[in-house]
């Protein structure tokens, strides 16, 4: 039913849902640690709204892995046809087709309510970072506002962005550490590292 939801709405997603504010993209991407050069998977890359700040931030010699279980979405993305060194990947984040320890980072660019078991997504990202690889998950609207937009959705209610506690309990449990959660009014973002 959500990859439904997410597939209907790919042709109309930049235009009525998807951040616009060219702004806030580059700030958050600034904020991201990572280095040019790196392996990055980002998880839930949607049209690719997020894509072109990340591929400035690799660089030349670095490399993108975009995930989405809507294939409509990866679609448009594709479609988009960035420069730069990318490859696409219809897949769920809770069972990743790749082997362990391959990415330097992994993003979750307005994604991570929507993985219906925390958990396990969570457990499979520690599984494809590399030792000491970085997680970050990132909204550029807070909590609040996110779980708010949320709520109003039928198909999306319960996809919500879990308090402080949780999140950092789901981290650990996950396998990750140096866990920071940054949740300003204007932008949300948690990064964590991989530590087993």
């Amino acid at each position: 039913m959500l990859r439904a939801y997410f597939n209907e709405k790919a042709a109309i997603w930049d235009e009525t849902v998807a951040e616009g504010d060219v702004a806030k993209l580059k700030r958050m991407a600034k904020s991201l640690d990572i280095q040019s050069g790196s392996t990055i998977l980002d998880v839930g890359t949607g049209t690719g709204v997020f894509v072109p700040y990340l591929l400035r931030k690799l660089g030349k010699q670095g490399r993108l892995v975009t995930l989405d279980f809507a294939e409509e979405m990866l679609k448009r993305a594709q479609a988009k046809d960035f420069n730069g060194t990318i490859e696409y990947l219809h897949a769920d984040v809770h069972k990743i087709p790749l082997g362990n320890g391959v990415f330097d980072a992994v993003v979750c660019y307005s994604s991570f309510p929507h993985f219906q078991d925390k958990p396990r997504s969570l457990s499979e990202i520690n599984r494809v970072l590399k030792r000491c690889g970085k997680l970050f998950i990132c909204h550029t609207s807070s909590r609040t506002i996110i779980n708010g937009i949320h709520r109003q959705i039928p198909t999306v209610q319960n996809d919500i962005i879990p308090n402080k506690d949780e999140m950092q309990t789901l981290l650990s449990v996950a396998g990750f550490g140096d866990i920071g959660i940054d949740d300003n009014g204007d932008s949300y973002l948690v990064s964590a590292r991989k530590y087993r």
